[in-house]
């Protein structure tokens, strides 16, 4: 038996989650003294490949097929099952990205697999049974599964586990598998990407502002802001619905679910959609003028204040600290 991960790119490019999921298939692998096998689907470069035998793969299976150039949700769950039939693996590992949760229970059903979708930490292998942490009520609580079936499918939520490079030695291999028709009754005809701007799912500092903003006109300082940080940009529902910021950065329980390290909520209120979005976040500050907002009830940290007089501030101490480092 042995372990098999999607490996998910974007555009030919591998992301951080994919190198976060690799690590943890990785030590899956080691728990159960076996090999860990990658896959790729798409036209992804040899260099490109070769980084996945930094993160501990000891095979990588590379499927390039025009068919399969951009992504179809049910023929590559098709590939990555039939991937898995033959290294015989009793576990398949992906990123609980937006791609990976269509995913992963359509490799479950195919391989008659037990699943656990946003895991957050490695499983408690005790025989053929996995105990998995995982995240529940869109990310309000923790809930353990067991899993007893013969095949396992984990959907690793980004962000929850530390990359670790492990060099080995690595044999690419040219994987082919009948592609059905059937498979491709429903696809993507274009994905536009923000290519220049930090991918909200991966980021580990998020910067987003609410109505509180009062108008598109000022979200200059949160960019300032992000920019600074190195962080991506976000936003609430209400903003998004307005016309404010693109539908692409909404974070919330019908957007975008985020997990950084660092959540920064600047004039939002902090409704229980919003909330479902970012409570996966290891630490949140909230900027509010109202010390009755709800964001506050989740918030690590608060700052009561009128956003237009606290963010300059903070942004004239980031610059001072930079210009001493």
């Amino acid at each position: 038996m042995s372990v098999l991960i999607y490996a998910e790119n974007a555009d030919g490019k591998f992301k951080k989650s994919t190198f976060e999921a690799v690590s943890y298939a990785r030590a899956i692998a080691d728990q159960s003294n076996t090999i860990l096998t990658a896959l790729s689907i798409g036209d992804v470069s040899a260099d490109e490949l070769s980084a996945l035998a930094k993160y501990g793969a000891d095979k990588i299976l590379n499927v390039s097929n025009s068919q399969l150039k951009n992504f179809v949700n049910q023929a590559y769950a098709s590939v990555i099952a039939e991937a898995a039939k033959k290294e015989d693996a009793d576990v398949v590992v992906l990123s609980n990205s937006f791609s990976g949760r269509g995913l992963a229970p359509r490799v479950g059903v195919k391989l008659e697999a037990g699943i656990v979708d946003g895991a957050v930490a490695l499983p408690e292998i005790n025989g053929g049974k996995f105990t998995v942490k995982k995240t529940a009520f869109s990310g309000k609580a923790f809930a353990t599964v067991e899993l007893t079936s013969v095949n396992k499918v984990i959907a690793l939520t980004p962000n929850s586990f530390k990359i670790a490079e492990v060099a080995k030695p690595v044999k690419v291999e040219d994987f082919s598998t009948e592609v059905k028709a059937s498979d491709f009754k429903a696809i993507l005809k274009e994905i536009v990407r923000s290519t220049d701007k930090i991918s909200l799912p991966d980021a580990e500092i998020v910067v987003s502002g609410g109505r509180g903003l009062k108008g598109p006109e000022n979200w200059g300082m949160i960019e300032e802001l992000a920019d600074l940080l190195g962080a991506a940009t976000a936003c609430s529902k209400p903003v998004s619905d307005a016309g404010w910021r693109p539908h692409n950065e909404h974070v919330g329980q019908t957007g975008i679910a985020v997990s950084p390290n660092l959540y920064i909520a600047i004039g939002i209120s902090g409704a229980i959609q919003h909330l479902a979005g970012i409570s996966s976040s290891k630490v949140i500050v909230a900027i509010n003028k109202d010390p009755e907002a709800p964001i506050f009830k989740v918030a690590d940290y608060g700052i009561v204040g009128d956003a237009f007089e606290v963010i300059p501030k903070l942004i004239t101490a980031i610059k001072e600290h930079k210009a001493l480092v």
